[in-house]
């Protein structure tokens, strides 16, 4: 009988863990758990981040498809005063459907449009404009009777808020030519 406990004691020994091994265990486990986890919190600051960046592009985009939509339906181009303004000019104005004067400029650090007396804001406060530049070709202004298609390009730079403090800058190219002949 004592030789059948002596080989029972040592059977239980070898078939558990010792405290060290587990205590072992229990910190590698920890380790690898800290990293991953700041992978895992890394992971979402760009994510939110590049979240940021989206948004602000988006109601950008939208801006200046609502911008270029108005444009192309509108007539009597005028850019900065000029008429046409091969050079550019930082205002651009038209008639739209109704008779009314409507004017895109930079104010401030925000995207304006003026129709008659009302003026609004086009673009979010996390996007701020440096540069609003139009160029426009064939206006009635400016060479009634050319032969040109009156065409506006405009372009656009500045940042975007992308989080705490950092920003993501952007150039945007558009343009549109007027729907209605006017060759």
């Amino acid at each position: 009988m004592i030789r059948t406990v002596h080989s029972i004691q040592r059977k239980a020994r070898s078939e558990g863990y010792t405290l060290v091994e587990l205590i072992v265990a229990v910190g590698l486990f920890a380790f690898i758990m800290t990293l991953a986890s700041g992978a895992y919190l890394t992971m979402i600051s760009v994510h939110r981040q590049v979240q940021a960046v989206a948004t602000g592009i988006n109601n950008l985009s939208f801006a200046l498809e609502t911008m270029t939509r108005d444009i192309r339906t509108s007539i009597d181009y005028n850019c900065g005063g000029l008429g046409d303004c091969p050079s550019g000019a930082s205002s651009f104005s038209s008639l739209n459907k109704n008779g009314l004067t409507t004017t895109y400029s930079l104010s401030g650090s925000s995207l304006q449009k003026t129709v008659g007396a009302t003026q609004s804001v086009l673009t979010d406060p996390s996007i701020v404009i440096s540069s609003l530049t139009f160029y426009t070709v064939g206006s009635q202004r400016g060479s009634p009777g050319d032969g040109r298609q009156p065409y506006v390009t405009i372009i656009v730079a500045g940042t975007v808020t992308a989080g705490a403090g950092k920003t993501e800058s952007f150039v945007i190219e558009t343009s549109a030519a007027m729907r209605g002949t006017d060759i």
